[in-house]
């Protein structure tokens, strides 16, 4: 018995049907009108569905993105980052402000903490850091408040550290939400989830941030420079 050559070669015209050897003989290839050939990667992807610079999905470029520049976001990350943005713009002319305040638990100063400070330093980001600005055995909640007030943007590294020191202070939601209602506070989750953060605080899991399980740090400290450029 002849096999049909649709799989192989597809029937998409009407002389590809009469060359088949199981089909030719048929006076319609109607019943092959719903195949579609196998669909394969442009060259200009890159496997495994992220983008060159670490992101993942499709990818968007936000209005503060200068011309060139080889950052990549995702749709969702420029809907994340345009309400900050819209805040960094209206306070650019308050004077004397770092551009980003680094929130972080204690545990973290010498590991993902430092790293992204210095990542970001090297991008000519001022940042308050406490290593240098914050005295230790602050609260968290002072801490952020603070950093929000003599910053642009203020950044909240999540890690098992800081869900547990969230948890141990008992940071309750009506508080923090004076502070995120200001669009001026980013979660940069490292090494755990959204979903763990939700558990120990709602409303700040509830904000989207970006993921070192999605991209590398130096490419998040890259979005965030963009973001509190002039």
């Amino acid at each position: 018995m002849s096999r049909c050559t649709a799989p192989a070669r597809g029937h998409r015209t009407a002389s590809a049907a009469a060359d088949c050897p199981a089909c030719g003989s048929r006076s319609s290839y109607r019943s092959y009108a719903s195949y579609s050939p196998p669909s394969y990667p442009s060259s200009g992807s890159s496997g495994g569905g992220r983008s060159s610079a670490g992101g993942s999905g499709s990818s968007a470029k936000p209005r503060w993105s200068r011309p060139g520049s080889p950052v990549v976001y995702t749709p969702a990350e420029v809907r994340t980052l345009t309400p900050v943005r819209d805040n960094v713009e209206k306070r650019v002319s308050v004077p004397d402000l770092r551009d980003v305040f680094l929130c972080h638990a204690w545990d973290d100063r010498k590991g993902a903490a430092q790293e992204l400070h210095d990542l970001l330093e090297s991008l000519d980001v001022s940042v308050w850091f406490s290593e240098k600005d914050v005295a230790l055995g602050t609260s968290l909640l002072r801490e952020i408040d603070k950093g929000l007030a003599k910053s642009r943007v203020g950044i909240v590294l999540v890690t098992p550290a800081l869900l547990s020191r969230v948890r141990g202070e008992g940071i309750a939601d009506k508080e923090l939400s004076a502070l995120l209602a200001r669009d001026l506070l980013v979660p940069i989750v490292h090494d755990t989830t959204f979903d763990a953060l939700r558990e120990v605080s709602p409303l700040l899991g509830s904000r989207s941030g970006l993921s070192t399980a999605e991209d590398t740090m130096a490419n998040i400290a890259a979005k965030l420079a963009e973001l509190v450029a002039p």
